[in-house]
Formats: structure tokens, sequence, C-alpha cells
């Protein structure tokens, strides 16, 4: 039976409502205020690591060929912040970039045939960094500090 007191249906007639709802909310924003530098150090660490395995693994099978180094050089890390959220974006500017990594078979704009195999660069990276980043993001939020 619900009271005057607490509107629960299952509440007891003398049970009282209580909130402390204004106090969780300012630990939470303070947490979140402690936590944004790390969560972003963070982010900006594993954004080089995934930049730099990607680069590894764009060095020569299995992985595209690099002769020059031009196409490895491209890959670039960029880390932002908005409010309480941290996002980072590794890619490349090259437009060769999406054919080296998934293949390209059939006539292309100026009418050349193809038939090019993927040479797997970016999701195998990918694949490598993201175990090490998940545990590492979890580590931040976990901490008790």
């Amino acid at each position: 039976m619900a009271s005057s007191l607490n509107p629960h249906p299952n509440a007891h007639p003398l049970a009282g409502a209580y909130s402390n709802a204004f106090q969780i909310a300012a630990q939470l924003d303070a947490r979140a205020a402690r936590t944004l530098p790390e969560v972003t150090a963070t982010v900006q660490h594993y954004a080089m690591l995934l930049e730099t395995r990607i680069k590894a693994k764009a060095s020569g099978r299995p992985g595209p060929n690099a002769p020059t180094g031009d196409y490895r050089r491209s890959w670039t890390h960029e880390v932002s912040t908005d409010g309480l959220s941290v996002t980072a974006v590794v890619g490349t500017n090259k437009p060769q970039a999406r054919r080296l990594e998934y293949g390209f078979v059939g006539a292309d704009s100026l009418g050349r045939i193809y038939n090019q195999p993927p040479y797997p660069h970016v999701g195998p990276a990918v694949e490598e960094i993201r175990p090490l980043f998940i545990a590492a993001i979890g580590d931040t939020i976990d901490d008790d500090s």
C-alpha cells in the first residue's frame, strides 16, 4: 500500500522516501572531471599505437607493399574532446587505402579492368589493439583514486 511519504505501491505505510540524488550527481560530476584527462591520455596513446600498427602492417606482405613509403607516411591520428566525450580518428587521405584493404574487381572509371586482391592491414591492426584498448579504458574507469 502506498503512503503519502512513499508513493511506491509496495511501500510500508510508515516508510518514507529519501533521495540523495543531488549528492550522487555531484559525485558523478566530480568523478567525470577527474577521469576525463586520464581517458583522454589513454585514447591518445592507443590511437598512436593503432596508427603505428597500421603502418607496420602496411610495410609488406601479407599487407600492401610500400615501395616509396608515401602511403605508410600518410596515416595519422587526431584526438578531440567535446564536453565529456573523447574521440580518436585514425586515417589516411590516400585514395588507394580502400582498394588495398578490401581489394577491387572490375573496371575503374577509366575502363581499366582489375582483379586486385585485398591486402588487409587496417582490420588486423584494429583487432590487435582493440582488446588492449578496452582493458586500458576499463582500468582507467575502474580506478578508485
